[in-house]
């Protein structure tokens, strides 16, 4: 009995001092950190200690999928202003699905942290994605109701809208198609896309793509096709016009 309780007592332990790690290394530190633990308690842990008033993070993954969609749309809102609300909607989409949320919970190592029962960990529960989106939808979840939605956007402009600028998401932008609609609203002339470079192997090649509008220089892009490199090319276009209207 000795052994099970010392055990027991060290698993503990070393619990908290992962919650604590983590909230350093995130560097917020929650004022009621049974909210946080609660994000990372999966039902199958409360299933196996009915005798504890432990409460899964379910209802907080609730929360957290309403209070991600606001802040992400937010941020997608401002950031594109040339945007339509349909190519928004799809952003958001690929943003907060599950594969998106599983790489950002990856990031974090949140799989480490999740409070799960026995039988659900001997199958591989932990590392399984449909689990750790919703726990990162939880803990967004019990940091909006700890902290409230501006330290919410902190962390998202940390971890996840760097990720958006960086065009992580841009396969499923229309740059291009932006572009173009904003150039025959203004009635400015024709828009022409150019391949300057193409260089590297060719099972890895690169390609430097150019945008002008009336032949003058609007922007670059690379990418590993001929259309990649284009959208980026008119992405850095869309950018620049933006910044002069």
């Amino acid at each position: 009995m000795k052994n099970g309780r010392g055990k027991n007592t060290r698993t503990f332990r070393d619990r908290e001092k992962q919650f604590k790690e983590f909230q350093e290394k995130i560097e917020v530190q929650f004022s009621n950190e049974k909210l946080l633990k609660q994000a990372f308690t999966h039902s199958s842990y409360v299933n196996e200690h009915r005798k504890k008033p432990y409460e899964d993070n379910e209802r907080l993954e609730f929360l957290g999928d309403a209070v991600l969609e606001l802040t992400v749309s937010k941020f997608l809102y401002k950031k594109y202003p040339m945007m339509s609300e349909g190519e928004l909607t799809k952003l958001r989409a690929a943003i907060v699905c599950e594969p998106s949320l599983v790489s950002f919970a990856n990031e974090l190592s949140f799989g480490d942290l999740v409070l799960l029962g026995k039988g659900e960990e001997m199958t591989g529960g932990r590392t399984r994605p449909a689990l750790l989106a919703d726990v990162f939808e939880a803990f967004i979840g019990a940091l909006f109701l700890d902290k409230g939605i501006e330290t919410v956007v902190s962390f998202l402009e940390k971890y996840v809208y760097p990720k958006i600028n960086a065009g992580a998401f841009s396969h499923v932008m229309d740059f291009k198609s932006q572009l173009q609609e904003l150039v025959q609203r203004d009635g400015a002339g024709a828009i022409e896309y150019k391949i300057l470079q193409e260089k590297g192997p060719a099972h890895n090649r690169e390609f430097v793509s150019q945008v002008s509008l009336n032949g003058q220089d609007l922007g670059v892009g690379t990418g590993k096709s001929k259309k990649e490199a284009e959208q980026h090319a008119a992405q850095m276009a869309l950018e620049k016009l933006k910044a002069h209207l």
